[in-house]
């Protein structure tokens, strides 16, 4: 088919020592000059076959597509028109139906790859629309940038909270420093899980990670928000 042939040609061949493989790039983990990526390897064979029912398209179209998606602020059109002009030609109903199936896949090979949390975080919580309701999001990322835990919650209270931390600390190293808001439920769970790590609320010392929900609501708008609370 003349998409596969020339997708063949529009894809860089990977190096010897990655044949078989594909490159996946995730928001959270390369500490290159922006601080943001790390290109993450995912096993072909998880992903279609070129007899599969996705149209004959190569694996690396497939999670080059998922990719630009999950990572830049574009709709499905948008990506659409992108393959298009580099003589890829594939409908944005199945750019959807890729990002739906594979990106569990995705995000399974991206774990691995990310960099352990560092030693000081910023937590705060956000609110975005999901199926037309107003939810909270709690988000925490160190001070590199690197998102360390999200969690929607109906509620904005102690005991969302203190679930946001013990998710946030399943993943390993734990912070010597917490900067919040000043959030009466941060100081009550910061005793009870982290006594020993330094708590700042100072006025202003959060910007860094209020400057970050804006980067990821405007990932949302092309998205026309969130359809289930599971999706956050």
């Amino acid at each position: 088919m003349t998409h596969v042939r020339k997708a063949h040609t529009f894809i860089r061949k990977a190096p010897a020592s990655l044949r078989g493989t594909v490159a996946l790039a995730e928001r959270t983990g390369w500490r290159g000059r922006s601080g943001m990526i790390e290109w993450c390897v995912v096993s072909v064979h998880r992903l279609p076959s070129r007899s599969s029912p996705d149209s004959g398209f190569p694996p690396e179209v497939i999670v080059l597509a998922v990719r630009w998606y999950l990572r830049y602020a574009l709709s499905y059109r948008d990506i659409e028109e992108l393959l298009a002009e580099r003589g890829i030609v594939v409908d944005h109903v199945t750019i959807y139906r890729w990002v739906n199936r594979f990106t569990p896949l995705l995000i399974d090979a991206a774990r691995p790859c990310r960099h352990a949390p560092a030693d000081r975080w910023l937590v705060d919580e956000t609110y975005v629309k999901v199926a037309g309701r107003w939810t909270y999001l709690y988000r925490a990322i160190d001070q590199f940038g690197q998102v360390i835990d999200v969690l929607a919650s109906q509620r904005r209270d102690l005991a969302a909270a203190r679930r946001f931390f013990t998710r946030a600390l399943s993943h390993g190293r734990r912070p010597v420093e917490v900067t919040t808001d000043r959030a009466a439920a941060y100081p009550r769970v910061l005793d009870e899980q982290l006594p020993a790590a330094h708590h700042i609320d100072d006025r202003y010392a959060n910007n860094r990670i209020e400057a970050d929900h804006g980067r990821f609501k405007a990932r949302l708008r092309p998205m026309r928000g969130l359809k289930r609370l599971r999706s956050a």
